[in-house]
């Protein structure tokens, strides 16, 4: 393990020097930089573990606009850190790859293990369904959509639909409900296979025809909270009717592009727009520069980029779920919910909760607010039933909460 200079322990003796602010080069730093252009043209499965995990307390200052700070000295609690920091690099937490942690607007802890690596974009997987949801936000933003179309039905975007072809029930699906994975469409995995070959009829607006033609009845019954890919494809659709030019270029034009972000992938679906429900991927420090977005009400660097009526409604919890629902919950996370594609819970500490709202990849892209505290956790993985929410309840919460 490297903590940003040649230690093998995180206890005693070592652990001090690292705290006391010990300099040395950045070389595995500066390698995981070099190295990441390398990596990208490699399958994420046959990248090569890091021999030595790569740990920063005190972040460089790179030309990405975030700002940075110090560990301990900024906020959080080094101790803590760095006995989280052994543990993930133990995989007590799984297979993770980096873990970011920001507070008050500064990135005050940077880390990669295994497969990650500073510059290098990782697979965002589900993820990808939160930076849709704000894709909608920048159309609302800018007029394209009003907060009144979200209770519209979704069907009166789409011009080159068949209506009399649809199912029934077809029209009562609002954004609202595609937003909050209450669409009440029913498309199975094996169903989206059989469309594939032939993939004429999924191209463009076709896919929705296809997927609406072929869903059973739709009803208030079907429309409850169901996580599917259906959904995130139907809004996908919206927001590539609604806006000029393409979904794609939109995305790119006005928020990628606006936040900086370069080093990215974003798979097309079949129907020729880019993925709604996952496959799109992006760099750690990338992945931070979305959550300050939200955390900074939809502004950044002074420019309104998401309605902040829309992020309101957006991030906090529309459906309301039980624990036994949800994977990710336990003693230390609980009371969890759904919004527009993101996620809410309880994180406990001590005997105090704290509420969070957050996008999640499976496998463990977690992009993680805390707004009491003022604190984003971005960690990304590879660990199919990860511990993420655990990790950061257990690990990075106690080390920002008051004593």
């Amino acid at each position: 393990m490297n903590f940003n200079l040649k230690l093998t322990s995180l206890i005693g003796v070592a652990l001090l020097t690292f705290f006391c602010g010990a300099v040395a080069a950045k070389s595995p730093q500066e390698a995981s930089v070099t190295n990441a252009k390398t990596n990208a043209k490699v399958p994420f499965r046959d990248i090569p573990y890091l021999k030595e995990a790569f740990i920063d307390a005190s972040p460089e200052k790179r030309k990405d606009d975030i700002p940075v700070g110090k560990l301990g000295i900024d906020g959080g609690d080094k101790a803590v850190i760095a006995e989280l920091a052994q543990d993930i690099a133990n995989k007590k937490y799984g297979f993770v790859d980096s873990l970011l942690i920001a507070q008050k607007g500064k990135l005050l802890f940077e880390s990669y293990y295994l497969r990650g690596r500073l510059g290098l974009p990782h697979g965002q997987a589900s993820t990808t369904k939160s930076y849709v949801s704000l894709a909608i936000g920048r159309a609302i933003q800018l007029g394209y959509l009003t907060m009144a179309d979200l209770d519209k039905p979704l069907v009166n975007f789409l011009k080159e639909l068949d209506l009399s072809k649809l199912v029934k029930g077809a029209e009562t699906i609002t954004l609202h409900k595609a937003l909050s994975m209450q669409s009440g469409a029913r498309i199975s995995r094996e169903q989206i296979k059989e469309f594939e070959k032939n993939p004429c009829q999924l191209k463009g607006q076709r896919q929705v025809q296809t997927f609406l033609e072929q869903s059973p009845l739709i009803s208030s019954t079907s429309q409850g909270f169901k996580y599917q890919s259906i959904d995130p494809r139907l809004v996908m659709q919206v927001l590539d009717a609604v806006v000029p030019g393409t979904a794609k270029d939109f995305i790119k034009n006005e928020l990628l592009d606006k936040l900086g972000i370069t080093e990215y992938g974003w798979e097309d679906d079949v129907s020729g727009l880019p993925m709604g429900p996952h496959s799109s991927s992006m760099t750690s420090r990338d992945m931070l520069k979305w959550g300050m977005l939200v955390m900074n009400k939809g502004q950044w660097k002074g420019e309104q980029l998401i309605s902040k009526a829309y992020l309101a409604r957006a991030t906090n919890k529309i459906v309301r779920l039980g624990d036994d629902d949800i994977f990710f919950t336990g003693d230390n996370v609980t009371s969890p919910g759904y919004g527009y594609y993101f996620w809410q819970a309880d994180m406990k500490a001590g005997n105090k909760r704290y509420f969070t709202r957050s996008a999640q990849g499976g496998g463990g892209q977690y992009i993680i607010l805390i707004d009491e505290l003022d604190l984003i956790v971005v960690a990304t993985g590879h660990e199919r039933d990860d511990r993420t929410m655990q990790m950061a309840a257990g690990g990075v919460l106690p080390a920002f909460v008051k004593k």
